[in-house]
């Protein structure tokens, strides 16, 4: 087990943290995503769940959410969610765990006890047209409120009091930044997030536009062939690519990544292509996923055939492939290359 910690690319190799340096002809750049705990003022990731702030963007925090949630849910109360202003993995979670909160809530008959707000950094709740009608109906119907272009800046635990800043852009291009704070009972945030601080160091991010910022590697979002050297092929989470960041995403790139290669290897130019697919379930209630899929264009692309079930809207079918299907497609097929 080793971590690289600077790439040389017009070297041919790199640093490890334990095994020195390693020369490469041709490399494959997936290290994922780096989640920047300490841009929220008063987190860390050692203290997640404290003051009942809690994020499941960590192995520890998902499983002090999961009771908190619950008990939340019971006693009912004050309950804030947000997302963040980067490009993040996974962006329909925060979605899910406001909608199950809500869904305990109805189990338990305490729906009428508890005060729901979801705050999210875009000027949208959802950006993929087929499927934003009904998640706003959705969030209407529960009667949570849906706050956009607010970022989460930090979190006072000991006085259970989110910070937050409202930015708002007019039709010049100038933006105001309005602060605001909100208390809570319960709260589900995540932190901004970038690719891991080696690929900025060693010169493979997006250097201009709106990838540059947070050291996405600069990628072609066709080929995923690095743009700058060809001999690196970019997948997953790092990539630079506009896309949001998800496992079936992954799934997606994976054999266009191996073609390329093996392309690339032969002294071929890669001709494999892909769309941008991605996938996100979201889920909206127990038995019940709004599964959202598609391309760059945010145009749906739809496994299940429409003439069966209406797919922009929530349904049972979705709800049992997130639950059945995709943990062993993930880890027993992706993970071993069988996917």
């Amino acid at each position: 087990k080793d971590e690289v910690k600077l790439i040389h690319p017009t070297q041919n190799k790199l640093e490890t943290a334990k095994s020195g340096s390693i020369d490469y002809d041709f490399l494959v750049l997936c290290p994922g995503i780096q989640i920047n705990w300490d841009k929220v003022e008063g987190i860390s990731k050692e203290t997640l769940g404290t003051g009942n702030a809690h994020s499941i963007y960590d192995w520890v925090g998902a499983q002090r959410t999961w009771p908190a949630m619950k008990e939340f849910a019971q006693k009912g109360g004050k309950g804030i969610f947000c997302d963040t202003y980067t490009k993040h993995k996974c962006g329909g979670a925060p979605k899910k765990v406001c909608l199950l909160t809500w869904d305990n809530a109805r189990k338990n008959g305490t729906t009428d006890n508890i005060d729901l707000h979801y705050y999210t950094a875009s000027k949208h709740l959802y950006n993929v047209p087929f499927y934003t009608p009904r998640l706003e109906e959705i969030y209407n119907e529960r009667n949570i409120p849906v706050d956009m272009n607010c970022r989460l800046k930090g979190i006072d635990t000991e006085a259970k009091r989110a910070h937050f800043e409202r930015v708002e852009t007019d039709a010049e291009g100038n933006k105001t930044t309005t602060p605001f704070t909100e208390s809570y009972d319960f709260m589900h945030f995540m932190a901004p997030q970038s690719a891991p601080d080696f690929v900025r160091d060693s010169g493979l991010s997006w250097t201009e536009g709106s990838l540059a910022a947070d050291g996405w590697a600069m990628t072609n979002k066709e080929t995923l062939v690095h743009m700058t050297y060809p001999n690196i092929i970019c997948l997953g989470d790092a990539a630079g690519i506009p896309t949001s960041k998800t496992s079936a995403a992954v799934g997606k790139q994976l054999p266009i990544a191996v073609e390329n290669l093996l392309s690339l290897m032969d002294g071929r130019a890669p001709e494999a292509i892909y769309n941008g697919y991605a996938a996100c379930p979201i889920v909206t209630e127990y038995g019940k996923v709004l599964l959202a899929e598609f391309d760059y264009d945010k145009k749906e692309q739809i496994t299940f055939p429409l003439n069966l079930w209406d797919m922009s809207k929530e349904q049972w079918v979705a709800w049992l492939l997130k639950v059945y299907a995709l943990k062993p497609i993930y880890f027993e097929l992706m993970l071993r290359g069988l996917y």
